[in-house]
């Protein structure tokens, strides 16, 4: 996965994006105000990882993940950032905040592992 966010993180941070597993959970019809949508965004907990600081996971033999994964962080770990460059929504979150990886054939919904929607 290429960073085109025009953000690098440094040190131990990460740069990840929100991965939307529920599209059909948003409605058209009722607006959710910007700053409920931040903190539903830092709820989120299911994300991809965009890129990783030099620092991350130096202490450890292997790091946890890579640039293009699918993991789980913890609720409400870091900030929200904006990229400078495609004006997406981002988190940047502490490298020990990832504590999971997701296999690309499964589905995470509510911390249940739903194969068949995967399917």
């Amino acid at each position: 996965m290429q960073n085109q966010s025009g953000l690098r993180p440094l040190g131990r941070a990460v740069l990840v994006q929100p991965y939307e597993s529920l599209p059909e959970l948003r409605s058209k019809v009722i607006e959710i105000p910007q700053s409920a949508r931040e903190r539903i965004a830092l709820a989120e907990q299911e994300a991809i990882v965009v890129a990783v600081g030099p620092e991350a996971w130096q202490d450890e033999a292997q790091p946890r993940a890579k640039p293009g994964d699918r993991v789980m962080i913890s609720k409400y770990a870091g900030i929200i950032v904006v990229g400078t460059k495609d004006k997406k929504q981002y988190r940047c979150v502490n490298a020990n905040d990832i504590f999971l990886s997701i296999d690309a054939d499964e589905a995470v919904i509510g911390g249940i592992v739903d194969n068949e929607k995967a399917a």
